[in-house]
């Protein structure tokens, strides 16, 4: 089965997980904001998204293509300060329709912030978020910033990956 990735990324966490599960698997790579894409010439799809205020970056991108990713198999990994968990659960189920949810493979990654790369709007907000924050090592992280990349995470998502080009 041939397949490819497609993902968005505002600070590059997400697009060095992408490239790195490029690289492993010999996936084709696409940023969403930058190609016109086509994804009826795949047999499967790896999605890629950082979760950015509560909610995937690239939610509306994945609804116009509803019908296309419901027609295959697809990975979806998220990239946030969140581990896995309810409070990452429930920023997803907010993101996508249940029937796209209940299509998805769903693996959490674990990303980086650094408050010195964000914009002036972005660091406001994570400020704002950190001090109204009751997880208060959470909310620290938000305010000063975190680094959890870890390339040994995408292990699960090559083994799918493996899976289904072996199909």
């Amino acid at each position: 089965m041939k397949g490819a990735i497609f993902f968005a990324s505002r600070y590059g966490s997400t697009a060095q997980y992408a490239r790195w599960i490029s690289t492993a698997t010999g996936l084709a790579l696409f940023d969403i904001e930058r190609n016109n894409l086509d994804l009826t010439v795949y047999d499967f799809l790896v999605l890629g998204s950082p979760v950015i205020y509560h909610r995937l970056m690239f939610h509306n991108w994945v609804k116009r293509h509803a019908t296309e990713i419901k027609s295959k198999p697809t990975i979806l990994f998220s990239v946030s300060g969140a581990g896995e968990g309810q409070k990452l659960d429930d920023w997803i189920t907010k993101s996508l329709p249940a029937d796209i949810l209940s299509h998805v493979r769903h693996v959490a990654l674990r990303g980086r912030q650094s408050p010195r790369d964000l914009t002036w709007f972005d660091r406001i907000m994570l400020i704002i978020g950190g001090v109204m924050n009751r997880d208060r090592v959470a909310g620290k992280q938000e305010m000063q910033g975190f680094d959890f990349m870890n390339k040994t995470s995408i292990v699960p998502i090559i083994e799918m990956i493996e899976a289904l080009k072996e199909r």
